[in-house]
């Protein structure tokens, strides 16, 4: 039996000459250790959806100031996801994850003890910022340290980690800020995060840094990179609450995110130090797997914003409602993991993603015939199968894009691949939600043109209404007026559930459309035996 200091040199042990040679038990445990900061990093992009009103209240922020918990966080993790592969390498992987786990740890802690709105944004920018680098830097040091079986196991794993995350937060949030407060949606994080910071100090040694990077960057790619990411993420979170281009500062943000997107394309063309490798992009495997990865993002988010946004304004159902409803993906996702693994090993890549893109937009087609009374047994199939697809999906796509690529450009890889994902998400979302407001304002206008029709039916249905309220209250006019109330809330409920309808319909199509790409690629080869720099 090993003592104590031979144990403590176990682990301080580098294995940053050939980072895949080094044991099974440790591989597997610094894996898990990532594979969770990268979990709390997406779970605490939603963990504050369904308390939102909470915390404008405690806050006294105003209707418009409050949607800048979520805009912040996600438009700061949109603009490190990138640039992770730049930092690992300066920083190394070791200290570059410990440094943002501590330091989301620490701006979880402060969102927690923020005083007002403006505090509070300023936090969550942070902990967007510190805890984007743990999503990619996870998928890019699993496909470094496994090989063969074991990492067909890393884009499963991985990618339940990224589906359940945002689909778990606003039900667990809403939960946390009903029993305790609104502070603990933030204060979960503290003790997880030191824990992890902690051994990712003592595990994470797969890479060296090379501090003379930071001398040499080029700050211009860096700020046009933010300046256009964070003014797109701001275009599609806050377009669709501001009449997109009707609004003048969308405008403005618009025109600064398409300058920022043409210099950070000429600094990523010729800058003789890129802030952004765009190399990984000249393998058309790795761009196919890209355009899927957006793909994926739009109907992952989107699927994943729809879902409780419809059992919410149309059944009522509360957030434990919402939350025992939802699960069923989660499930089905945990289910599809180890076979979507197994499958990799055997069959083409193109064969799962057509069936994984096949049964999910399957799954929005059934959707798309829901009514205004279904509930969890007339959403379990839907989301069964689309909880199965989406593994089907996520699992031959990464591979796509990581198995054939060196692992020196493993970083840069991981951040575009991811980003793809994120901004996928980020385009569903507004999307998806601007297709709910238009398609809702066509229903009713056909609804008042179909009453307009049919006044004397109407007439009689609200006079029905208004002999059933007049039970409650003596006044006529009072009757009436409950009456009228009921039957604009019962019109704008089916304009709501058509919009829903509509909305799947279209996502289906799109999945469908998709398959096109398919042709074009190719069976993903094994990575380049030099492991001599992860990143």
């Amino acid at each position: 039996m090993s003592s104590l200091p031979q144990r403590l040199a176990g682990l301080s042990q580098d294995w940053s000459h050939d980072p895949s040679a080094m044991p099974t038990a440790r591989k597997f445990t610094l894996f898990g250790i990532m594979a969770f900061g990268q979990f709390m990093a997406l779970f605490d992009i939603q963990i504050v959806a369904g308390s939102l009103r909470d915390i404008q209240a405690g806050l006294s922020a105003g209707p418009d100031e409050i949607s800048w918990v979520q805009t912040a966080y996600l438009m700061a993790e949109l603009v490190m996801i990138p640039l992770s592969g730049y930092l690992a390498r300066a920083m190394s992987t070791r200290w570059l994850f410990a440094f943002s786990s501590g330091m989301f740890t620490l701006s979880s802690l402060l969102c927690g003890f923020a005083w007002n709105i403006e505090s509070m944004i300023a936090f969550r920018t942070i902990q967007g910022f510190t805890g984007g680098a743990m999503v990619p830097l996870a998928f890019a040091v699993g496909f470094t340290i496994f090989s063969g079986p074991q990492r067909a196991l890393i884009p499963a794993i991985l990618g339940t980690t990224a589906v359940l995350g945002p689909a778990l937060g606003p039900t667990a949030g809403g939960l946390i800020s009903d029993a305790l407060s609104w502070h603990w949606l933030f204060f979960v994080n503290v003790l997880p995060g030191i824990a992890i910071t902690i051994a990712a100090i003592i595990l994470i040694r797969v890479d060296r840094a090379a501090p003379a990077l930071f001398l040499t960057i080029d700050w211009l790619h860096f700020f046009s990179m933010a300046l256009f990411l964070g003014g797109l993420q701001f275009v599609l979170e806050e377009g669709p609450r501001h009449d997109w281009f009707g609004d003048t500062t969308i405008q403005i943000a618009a025109w600064l995110s398409f300058v920022g997107f043409v210099v950070f394309l000429e600094r990523a063309l010729f800058s003789p130090n890129p802030v952004v490798s765009l190399k990984p992009l000249l393998a058309p495997n790795f761009a196919f797997a890209c355009l899927f990865s957006l793909v994926i993002g739009f109907g992952l988010f989107a699927s994943i914003y729809l879902v409780p946004i419809y059992l919410g304004r149309v059944r009522g159902f509360s957030s434990l409602q919402i939350g025992l409803t939802v699960y069923v993906v989660g499930i089905a996702q945990l289910v599809s993991t180890f076979i979507a693994a197994s499958l990799s090993q055997r069959v083409d890549m193109r064969w799962m993603i057509t069936v994984g893109l096949l049964l999910f937009a399957w799954s929005n087609w059934i959707t798309s015939h829901l009514t205004s009374e279904w509930g969890f047994w007339e959403m379990f199939w839907p989301q069964a199968v689309r909880g199965l697809s989406l593994m089907l999906c996520i699992v031959p796509s990464v591979n796509m894009a990581l198995a054939g690529v060196a692992p020196k450009d493993l970083g840069a890889a991981s951040g575009l691949f991811n980003l793809m994902r994120n901004l996928g998400g980020a385009i569903g979302i507004a999307t998806v939600n601007t297709w709910l407001q238009d398609n809702t304002r066509i229903a009713a206008l056909r609804f008042s043109e179909t009453l307009g029709q049919a006044r004397q039916e109407a007439g009689t249905a609200l006079d029905g209404l208004a002999a059933r309220f007049s039970a409650t209250t003596p006044d006529p006019v009072i009757a009436q007026e409950m009456a009228r109330s009921e039957f604009a809330q019962v019109v704008g409920r089916q304009a709501l559930t058509m919009a829903f309808d509509n909305v799947f319909l279209t996502i289906c199509w799109m999945f469908l459309a998709a398959l096109v790409l398919v042709p074009f690629c190719r069976q993903s080869g094994a990575a380049p035996a030099d492991t001599s720099a992860a990143h």
